[in-house]
């Protein structure tokens, strides 16, 4: 039953955002835009970048695309949808639907964005599958880190300024791992030595769903 709310749910969201896509355009717009200026600012100071560099900027990027892109989760419904969906699903399945349809979109968006590095800023990755998973497991887990504060700031007057303060010191950890292993993809490293990140990644992505299926409900009945 949970199961198919979730599955009902996600492609309702999906279907939302295809019949009004200013959101995913908007989304590619600020994706290429920001590309062009790495690009053109890049070409200016010098003829190549840095691995270190090219990891910077990635990660920054796809931070401030998870914030743009998932930040409206909840604060873009409207009060009589909210009540539509109480009556027809349950709060965990909400809250899931919702991370499994951010963690998506913001995947295929880390997709594009790295097609676009490559392409643009070149592309001084070495060890290519390790890096997919790096961001598989990144665009899982600030998805599920950004819809619960979502969540959290719909129960606030200034929704998105309280998404501002509570993201930036809660996602820092999380992008630490991150880079941390992108380093290593870079670097070409034996992937013996990205394998504790990559448990704590994962560890670090398990307790967000679970985490988020627990506290949702008290939020959803409050």
């Amino acid at each position: 039953m949970l199961l198919k709310e979730i599955s009902f749910l996600f492609w309702k969201e999906v279907r939302l955002e295809t019949r009004a896509h200013y959101t995913i355009s908007g989304l590619l717009l600020y994706l290429l835009s920001t590309i062009f200026v790495c690009q053109l600012s890049i070409n200016v100071a010098s003829s190549s970048v840095s691995p270190m560099l090219w990891n910077a900027l990635f990660w920054i990027m796809l931070l401030f695309i998870a914030m743009q892109a998932i930040s409206k989760s909840f604060l873009q419904e409207r009060s009589n949808r909210l009540l539509y969906y109480h009556s027809l699903a349950s709060p965990k399945a909400i809250i899931l639907a919702k991370i499994f349809y951010n963690a998506s979109l913001l995947f295929a968006l880390a997709l594009l964005a790295y097609m676009l590095f490559s392409l643009f800023l070149g592309n001084p990755v070495q060890d290519q599958p390790l890096f997919l998973i790096n961001i598989f497991l990144g665009s899982t887990g600030l998805s599920s880190m950004l819809t619960l504060i979502a969540a959290i700031a719909t129960k606030a007057t200034q929704g998105n300024t309280l998404i501002a303060m509570l993201s930036v010191p809660i996602v820092i950890p999380l992008l630490i791992v991150l880079i941390k292993i992108a380093k290593n993809a870079l670097e070409g490293l034996e992937r013996g030595v990205s394998g504790q990140s990559i448990v704590i990644l994962v560890t670090i992505n398990v307790i967000l769903v679970i985490l988020s299926s627990i506290l949702f409900p008290y939020l959803w009945r409050s």
